[in-house]
């Protein structure tokens, strides 16, 4: 683990919004008007290189930005049809990881994003991703 307490930094965790394939519930906290959504990596989320897998930092940030669509969209469903990643650094497991995002453009029905996610301890946050897509929002018909 890395020492950082989340719940003592402000977090709580979303139990009803846990991420796919038993990846972790997410964490949230509002910082200067803005959400900023977490999870708690561990051993399960590590790869043989010891460090945490890509495709958890992607479904991650996924997860993360689709909450910021969501509102965005006036809280109406959205489905991902674009995600692209850059990984920056590597992540250890049992680091806690932070999702920063923001809507760059928003139309009838489509929202567009970015962010960086990366690994948050007592002593600030180490870039270790920079996400940008596209979510459609999804209408009934």
């Amino acid at each position: 683990m890395s020492g950082y307490d989340p719940t003592a930094d402000g977090w709580r965790p979303l139990p009803g919004a846990a991420l796919p394939a038993g990846l972790g519930i997410p964490w949230a906290k509002k910082h200067d008007g803005s959400w900023l959504y977490g999870l708690q990596t561990g051993a399960e989320h590590g790869n043989n290189n010891g460090v945490v897998h890509g495709g958890v930092l992607m479904a991650f940030a996924d997860h993360g930005l689709s909450f910021l669509a969501w509102e965005a969209a006036d809280r109406t469903t959205c489905t991902t049809i674009q995600l692209n990643t850059h990984f920056l650094d590597g992540v250890r497991p049992g680091e806690f990881l932070e999702l920063r995002g923001e809507v760059t453009r928003r139309t009838r029905g489509l929202v567009f994003l970015r962010g960086v996610a990366g690994a948050r301890d007592a002593g600030g946050i180490r870039d270790a991703a920079a996400v940008d897509g596209i979510w459609r929002v999804l209408r009934p018909r």
